[in-house]
């Protein structure tokens, strides 16, 4: 399904006392300098899918603060997107200082949260996340369920089922004497979630990984792909959904003493790990130069583009890119806007260097920002 960003309106997000921004549909630039307010808008977008944002920010800190005031604002973003059926108007924030969820309308209406991947389905790359090759294997189980949520959005909800029954095991076994009852109770809830994650993540990653073997002819690095843990191993080896279940169910009630001994659960999906490898030189990420591991990262990202912009009854990815363009030579700065381009997808990219986008002028919209002030320079 076609859909676009076709406006934007910010109040009192972040550094934004209010801001409109008519993109019509297309992609754009944000150029000015370091601090200016161009991560935050890009922020705002990607807070029009469910979630806590391209930041992982709590809703305190994400309202407008002015000097002296120790709380952030309300706040609200808000967007009317072009789709094949016509306009939809959507909008989130929060009305009230202290208030634990941001509400979701459409089109006037109260929604859910998961509504708004009916909609949009944003895809970011930011500068945090350089470091994914280096850091905990946590880090890489989000950006890897972000991509598989953009293609199966009632992911989210068996990775939160997941990780609610295995923080309530925790606290039981903890707290002890546990009861048995309530345990088999929570580690049937969490094989069954738990069966569903990594089975999603199986997925995703065989078709990212089908999706950058047939394109050898881009200048970015391929990717060997692959996730570690038992489970993963043996969604990858064919088995059942019903024995990864079951199995795990087993190994959860097996493991209940070490795991109250070592106070977490030593079993299960939340242990797994996506393995990353330069297909050309072998490689592992976390032994590359930063340029590679960046241009590794931005080809999942562009794989997982590429792949929902062809899923006819689900909208249009739309690509949120901080910073991207400064972490690649020229040859790959080009590459990367024809296939935006190509992929007929909307793209909204920053840089402090307005030249790094020289060849996009005429193909985007160029908007200089500059004390979150925005203003669009050509169309």
């Amino acid at each position: 399904m076609k859909s676009r960003l076709d406006h934007l309106e910010l109040t009192d997000f972040r550094s934004y006392a209010g801001a409109t921004l008519a993109l019509g549909g297309r992609g754009a630039y944000l150029v000015g300098p370091n601090g200016a307010g161009k991560t935050n808008l890009l922020e705002a977008v990607s807070f029009l899918s469910p979630g806590r944002g391209l930041r992982g920010a709590s809703l305190a800190e994400v309202g407008r603060r002015a000097p002296g005031e120790a709380h952030g604002r309300p706040w609200a973003a808000f967007a009317v997107v072009a789709t094949d059926s016509g306009e939809v108007r959507i909008g989130t924030g929060v009305e009230a200082i202290g208030q634990s969820r941001r509400q979701v309308r459409i089109d006037g209406e109260d929604a859910p949260q998961a509504r708004l991947m009916e909609h949009l389905r944003p895809l970011w790359l930011t500068p945090s996340q350089d470091r994914l090759f280096l850091d905990g294997a946590s880090d890489r189980r989000r950006f890897l369920d972000r991509l598989v949520f953009a293609a199966e959005p009632a992911h989210a909800g068996h990775v939160a089922a997941y990780d609610r029954a295995l923080r309530e095991r925790t606290r039981l076994l903890g707290d002890g004497p546990a009861d048995e009852a309530w345990l088999t109770v929570l580690e049937t809830r969490l094989a069954a979630a738990g069966a569903r994650v990594a089975g999603a993540r199986a997925r995703t990653l065989n078709d990212l990984a089908a999706e950058i073997a047939g394109r050898g002819d881009r200048p970015f690095p391929g990717a060997g792909l692959a996730l570690s843990g038992e489970w993963e191993t043996l969604v990858a080896g064919g088995a059942a959904p019903e024995e990864i279940e079951a199995r795990l169910a087993a190994a959860l009630a097996a493991s209940r003493g070490r795991d109250a001994a070592a106070g977490r659960a030593l079993v299960g999906p939340h242990r797994g790990d996506l393995i990353v490898t330069h297909l050309k030189t072998g490689r592992p990420a976390a032994q590359c130069s930063t340029g590679e591991q960046k241009a590794l990262i931005l080809n999942l990202v562009l794989a997982q583009g590429a792949r929902l912009s062809r899923a006819d009854s689900q909208p249009n990815p739309i690509l949120l890119l901080d910073e991207v363009a400064a972490h690649l030579d020229g040859i790959q700065r080009g590459a990367l806007f024809d296939e935006i381009e190509a992929l007929s997808l909307q793209a909204l990219l920053t840089g402090t260097d307005e030249s790094l986008f020289a060849t996009l002028k005429g193909r985007a919209l160029r908007v200089h920002v500059d004390a979150s002030s925005l203003t669009v320079l050509d169309d």
